[in-house]
C-alpha cells in the first residue's frame, strides 16, 4: 500500500491540538495544503496564506468537516507589507498563536551560478529568507507576549545541507533558513518557544514537477533513494505535526531531514540487490 493511501493514524491522535491556533504559509498546495488538512483534523484552528485563491477555496471545502476551523488569508510574500499583515491578521481572527509553519518558498530559475541574475537571486531570497525572517519576528513577539510557549517550524530542504548544480540561490536560501532557525531557537528557548526546521528531500509536489517536467522523471528520481521512491506531502505534514506536538518537547534548533535516506548514502552509490533469504 502506498504511503499516500495508507491510514495516517488520525484516530489515535484525534484532538491533540484542540484549542490551538496554527499559522501556515504556502498553504494552498503541496506540503502546505497537506499540513493544513492534517493539523485542522487534529483540532487546531488554522490560518493559512497563499496566492492561489481558487485552490484555497477548494481546500476550505475539503476541510469544512474537520475539528478545527480553517481560514484563508491571501498574501504575496514577495511584498513586505503583505508579510507584516499575516501574524496580526491570524491573531485578530483566532485570538492567539500557538504554532507557525513558515513553509512558502520558491525554487527560482535553474542555471550555473555565473548565469544567475541578481533579479532571480533577490526573488528567491525575498520569499525564502526575508519573509521567514519577518514572520519569525512577528511570531516570536506574539508568543513571548502570550507567555505560554509555542512551536515554530521553518521549511528548509536537503538543499540546506547539500548543493545541487544549477540551484545556487535556492541552496543558499535554504542554508540561510537553517541559520535563522538555530538563532531563533537559542534566543527564545527560555520563553518555552521551540524553533525547528523540516528539510524535505524529493517530494511529489507541483513545485518539484515543474522542475523535472513529468511524473516519469520523478519516478526515476525516486530510484536513487534508499527507499526507492520520492516522498508525499502527507509524510512531511506528519513530521510537522510531531514538531508542533508535545512529543517533541525537548527538540529545538534542529533540522528534521525527511528524505528517504538520500543524504545518508555515499554520492553515486548504487543499491545492491540482496536476496531475501540472505537478509533474514
Amino acid at each position: 500500500m502506498s504511503p499516500t493511501n495508507r491510514s495516517l493514524g488520525i484516530s489515535k491522535t484525534q484532538g491533540i491540538f484542540d484549542g490551538k491556533v496554527a499559522l501556515i504559509t504556502g498553504g494552498t498546495s503541496g506540503i502546505g495544503a497537506a499540513t493544513v488538512k492534517r493539523v485542522s483534523n487534529l483540532g487546531a484552528n488554522v490560518f493559512f496564506t497563499g496566492r492561489r485563491v481558487g485552490e484555497a477555496k477548494k481546500l476550505i471545502r475539503e476541510t469544512k468537516h474537520n475539528a478545527g476551523k480553517v481560514v484563508f488569508f491571501p498574501s504575496d510574500l514577495r511584498d513586505r507589507a503583505d508579510v507584516e499583515k499575516i501574524v496580526p491578521a491570524a491573531v485578530a481572527t483566532f485570538g492567539r498563536l500557538d504554532f507557525a509553519f513558515n513553509n512558502a518558498g520558491v525554487s527560482g530559475p535553474t542555471g550555473l551560478l555565473t548565469e544567475q541574475s541578481e533579479q532571480s537571486f533577490d526573488l528567491v531570497f525575498a520569499v525564502n529568507v526575508k519573509a521567514v525572517f519577518l514572520l519569525l519576528q512577528n511570531e516570536l513577539r506574539q508568543m513571548v507576549a502570550q507567555d505560554s510557549g509555542g512551536s515554530i517550524v521553518n521549511t528548509s530542504s536537503v538543499g540546506g545541507i547539500l548543493a545541487a548544480p544549477g540551484s545556487a540561490p535556492y541552496v543558499a536560501s535554504k542554508h540561510a533558513v537553517l541559520g535563522l532557525t538555530k538563532s531563533a531557537a537559542v534566543e527564545y528557548g527560555k520563553y518555552g518557544i521551540r524553533v525547528n526546521a523540516v528539510s524535505p528531500g524529493a517530494i511529489r509536489t507541483e513545485l518539484l514537477l515543474s522542475v523535472f517536467g513529468s511524473h516519469e522523471a520523478l519516478d526515476q528520481l525516486g530510484s536513487v533513494h534508499p527507499l526507492s521512491r520520492i516522498g508525499s506531502p502527507e509524510e512531511i505534514a506528519e513530521s510537522v505535526v510531531w514538531l508542533f506536538s508535545d512529543s517533541s518537547s525537548y527538540f529545538t534548533g534542529q533540522s528534521l531531514v525527511v528524505d528517504g535516506g538520500l543524504t545518508a548514502q555515499r554520492p553515486g552509490a548504487t543499491p545492491l540487490t540482496i536476496a531475501r533469504d540472505s537478509a533474514a
